[in-house]
């Protein structure tokens, strides 16, 4: 547990708006636990957040786990709607980048992730809402060269999540604990009473 926490990047997420396909969901969560992602961040669909792997348990008002698999070590805060989402993440110095398709949209590779970064993914048939886009700091999207014009968007998450933690691999980010001393032993504790319950 202290290995892989020690290469958890706090200010590297995504937030998901409105992702309501229990596959995606829960891909792009495993996507965020192989890159060292701390928390993800997600707006529910209108029906309610999406059954993962064994199913989800609410912890508090904003805080889900999952079980049974690894991407139950990745803590995700869930809110209203998209406006307080964007409120709250740029309000800790996250760029948002949405992954949209649009005119000032650069090749994902372009962009800085070893900034503190928050990947913006919409829905699986419509993508970002106009709002999220708006909102958003920067767009970005990864060329196609076939006949259709977007990836899946747990494929989407995963390959733009790799090439942030490409770079971040380069820059060394990888190479020291980036959590506060408390917030590692809070976080540390937490994953050992979830693996205790797990065992029960």
């Amino acid at each position: 547990m202290r290995a892989v926490l020690d290469k958890r990047q706090p200010d590297l997420t995504v937030l998901m708006e409105r992702v309501h396909k229990p596959h995606n969901f829960s891909a792009i969560l495993r996507s965020c636990d192989a890159v060292g992602v701390l928390e993800a961040h997600a707006v529910p669909p209108k029906h309610g957040l999406p059954e993962v792997e064994e199913g989800l348990q609410l912890e508090g008002k904003t805080h889900l786990e999952t079980s049974g698999s690894a991407v139950k070590w990745v803590a995700l805060r869930v809110h209203e709607d998209t406006l307080s989402a964007l409120t709250h993440l740029k309000a800790q110095g996250f760029q948002v980048l949405a992954a949209h398709l649009s005119e000032q949209a650069v090749d994902y590779r372009e962009a800085d992730y070893t900034r503190p970064t928050c990947i913006l993914l919409g829905t699986e048939k419509w993508g970002v809402s106009p709002e999220a886009a708006a909102l958003s700091d920067g767009h970005v999207r990864i060329p196609m060269l076939g006949m259709v014009q977007s990836l899946n968007v747990s494929v989407a998450a995963a390959v733009i999540l790799f090439e942030a933690q490409r770079q971040r691999l380069r820059a060394g980010f990888y190479d020291q604990v980036r959590l506060a001393p408390e917030q590692y032993e809070a976080v540390l504790q937490e994953w050992i009473a979830r693996h205790e319950r797990g065992r029960g």
